[in-house]
């Protein structure tokens, strides 16, 4: 679906796409973890009855939390988080001052 719009300079066509039901799962289970809430917030953004979006969730995976490594001795799985920091390093172009070259006359 797309809308037209007229601007000074020429029409303008937007493009309009409503979210998906799985889209509202999805944003709905980032909420929260409760099944039961998961389905009335993807009903109420999509406003869709309740049952129709129960059944569209019970059939999709629940999502991943995070990554369990068990360690060589097995005893207790521990959650490793990885995250990527960026370099705080100053590019060497960047690091020069700049100098002004004058005549000397």
């Amino acid at each position: 679906m797309s809308v037209v719009w007229n601007t000074k300079y020429g029409s303008r066509k937007v493009r309009h796409d409503p979210p998906t039901l799985k889209e509202a799962i999805l944003a709905a289970q980032g909420l929260t973890d409760q099944l039961l809430e998961q389905v009335e917030i993807a009903a109420a953004l999509m406003d869709l009855p309740v049952a129709e979006v129960r059944a569209e969730l019970l059939k999709s995976a629940p999502p991943r939390k995070a990554e369990q490594i068990v360690t060589s001795s097995g005893r207790v799985p521990r959650t490793v988080v990885v995250e990527r920091k960026t370099s705080r390093r100053i590019p060497a172009g960047a690091a020069r001052p700049l100098v002004s070259r004058s005549s000397g006359i």
